[in-house]
C-alpha cells in the first residue's frame, strides 16, 4: 500500500488548510495571520495521526475543544513549507480541496517570503485566503481587516524598540 497517497486522500476527507487572522497589537500590520493545516480523527482510530507526525517530523497532536477527536495541526511556517506542502505537492489531492491547498501554498509561500511585513504583501495575502474554504464562515471579513491596516511605522513592540529601528 501506498502511505503517501492513503494520507492525501485521508486528507482530502478529513482535513483543513486554514489562514486565519486575529487582531494584534505586537504585528506590525494590526493583525497576525495564522497559516495552519489539522486533520481530526476519533482517537480509537488516530493511528495515521501518529503516522502523519511521525513521518513529516513536525506539528502536535491535541484534543480538539470542539468535540471529542484528536487533533494534529502544524502551525510552524517552516514546518509547513518544508514537510506539509512538499508531501502535497507529491501526492495533490482529488476534491476541489486542491484548489485550497494551491492558495494555502501561495499565502505559506509569500510568509516565508517575509511579505506580511509590508503592507502591500498583507493584503495580498488577505485577499489570497479569502478566496479558500468558501464554505466556512469567517470572524473577520477582508474588509475589516483591510480598512483597519497599520503601516508599522512608529509602532512601540513588546521589547522597547520602535518598528524600523531595529
Amino acid at each position: 500500500m501506498d502511505v503517501d497517497s492513503y494520507i492525501s486522500g485521508f486528507v482530502d476527507g478529513e482535513g483543513c488548510f486554514c489562514v486565519s487572522f486575529q487582531p494584534s497589537l505586537r504585528h506590525r500590520m494590526g493583525w497576525e495571520v495564522r497559516p495552519s493545516f489539522s486533520v481530526s480523527q476519533n482517537a480509537d482510530r488516530a493511528e495515521l495521526l501518529y503516522l502523519m507526525k511521525e513521518r513529516w517530523g513536525c506539528g502536535a497532536i491535541r484534543p480538539d475543544r470542539s468535540d471529542s477527536t484528536l487533533k494534529y495541526e502544524v502551525r510552524n511556517i517552516s514546518e509547513l513549507t518544508s514537510a506539509v506542502l512538499p508531501h502535497f505537492e507529491r501526492h495533490p489531492l482529488m476534491s476541489s480541496k486542491q484548489q485550497d491547498l494551491e492558495l494555502f501554498s501561495l499565502v505559506c509561500a509569500a510568509i516565508a517570503a517575509g511579505e506580511h511585513k509590508t503592507q502591500d504583501g498583507f493584503e495580498r495575502i488577505v485577499k489570497v485566503a479569502m478566496r479558500m474554504n468558501s464554505s466556512g464562515r469567517r470572524k473577520y471579513s477582508a474588509d475589516e481587516i483591510l480598512s483597519s491596516l497599520r503601516s508599522g511605522e512608529g509602532i512601540v513592540y513588546a521589547r522597547g524598540t520602535t518598528a524600523g529601528s531595529t
